[in-house]
């Protein structure tokens, strides 16, 4: 049995939390720094697909999320006015039966809840709030984490799991800037009984194509919620990476879509929205050193056209816990570790820019051909939710 690690993770998201529960799952020691004082996640709706799913049933998450899930039946791709039917991609029940595990449409608090629960069950002591992360020194016999204020950490390992501005990052990439995509995304929930019935979709998760924007929608907290994502492309830089923003804004910027679309938009609060800059990076060869790594948006961002970001994370957290079981030294472990999770992040990053592209053609007949030719169905189905975090070949 390899030796159990005092692991120090910064950042306690969704992968964070993930790292911190698998890793205690096995019998390392952990401590989860986490820079707020509040412990809270942002955003609203997130998706779970097979593949990261069955790290979280491995975390016997499964039971808690489900009574707060949806089960959609399908994705569906449709021309922005008409709502012409370009594609769809079935999941609900033939999602489970072919991949493994289920496919689930949860608001992002409920998950990250989940995930804090899961840790403190493990190790009440595990999460530290209010711990800003400010410096690594890194030796041949451990790491120094150090903080803005508070006793400095000593760790055999540190994760960074601290999003796309990492400060981890820096200590193994280098410094780095993301880089602003162009596109900026909408995102709010509304009531599902604000919605007049004839206006409500299916219960699926469904793409709404157009020039150079696009819009989903899909329910959660067991249909209660509807959440809308607006992804709208600007020529401008945007100056914050987070900002609320007016209600007419957005408004205008879905003018004469279709009427499930609009109906979303008029049932919002008329009070300014939130709205993200998208922002990225390309892949890159080293994600660790001796003894730090890297997970998630610190290594990997992607613009979110696929649903994955999450998943890779979770993901990762699963694949970095058996790496570390390798009879090896730890820097082989981690080499491990990025040798098998660089390929597939960096295709979920090319394919995601690729999507963009795709749901925002302006010509419908161009855009109805670039579906027939991309077969989004069977390529997902072939690499993407098969996957198994547990079983594939380190």
């Amino acid at each position: 049995m390899t030796p159990r690690l005092n692991i120090a993770i910064v950042g306690a998201g969704l992968g964070g939390l993930a790292a911190a529960a698998t890793l205690l799952q096995r019998g390392h020691r952990v401590r989860v720094a986490e820079q707020s004082a509040v412990l809270g996640e942002v955003g609203a709706g997130i998706q779970m697909s097979a593949n990261a799913m069955k790290v979280l049933d491995r975390l016997g998450l499964r039971a808690v999320l489900e009574p707060l899930a949806v089960r959609p039946k399908a994705f569906e791709f449709r021309r922005f006015d008409d709502g012409e039917l370009l594609h769809r991609l079935p999941l609900g029940e033939q999602h489970e039966q072919r991949h493994g595990a289920p496919y689930f449409q949860l608001h992002r608090r409920d998950l990250h809840d989940a995930l804090r629960a899961a840790v403190h069950t493990l190790d009440a002591q595990a999460l530290v709030l209010g711990a800003r992360a400010t410096a690594l020194h890194e030796r041949d016999d451990g790491v120094t984490v150090s903080f803005e204020q508070g006793p400095a950490w000593q760790a055999d390992l540190v994760v960074g799991a601290d999003g796309i501005k990492s400060m981890v990052r820096r200590h193994t990439v280098g410094p780095d800037a993301p880089v602003f995509t162009g596109q900026l995304a909408w995102r709010c929930t509304v009531p599902i009984e604000r919605i007049a019935p004839a206006l409500r979709t299916d219960i699926v998760s469904t793409i709404w194509c157009g020039p150079r924007n696009h819009a989903v929608t899909y329910y959660l907290r067991a249909g209660r919620l509807l959440n809308f994502v607006g992804c709208v492309e600007r020529t401008a830089d945007e100056e914050s990476w987070s900002a609320r923003r007016p209600w007419q804004e957005l408004s205008d910027d879905y003018a004469g879509w279709h009427p499930m679309v609009r109906a979303v938009i008029d049932a919002l609060d008329r009070e300014p929205c939130h709205r993200l800059a998208l922002n990225r990076r390309a892949p890159v060869e080293r994600w660790s050193s001796a003894r730090v790594t890297l997970l998630g948006d610190a290594v990997h961002a992607t613009l979110p056209y696929m649903a994955q970001g999450a998943a890779m994370a979770i993901e990762d957290a699963a694949v970095l816990a058996r790496a570390l079981d390798i009879a090896a030294p730890l820097a082989e472990q981690l080499a491990a570790y990025h040798r098998h999770r660089g390929p597939r992040t960096a295709r979920v990053i090319r394919e995601s820019d690729e999507m963009g592209e795709l749901y925002h053609i302006a010509d419908a007949a161009a855009m109805r051909q670039a579906f027939v030719e991309r077969d989004i169905a069977r390529s997902r189905n072939e690499w993407l939710y098969p996957y198994d975090p547990w079983a594939a070949e380190l």
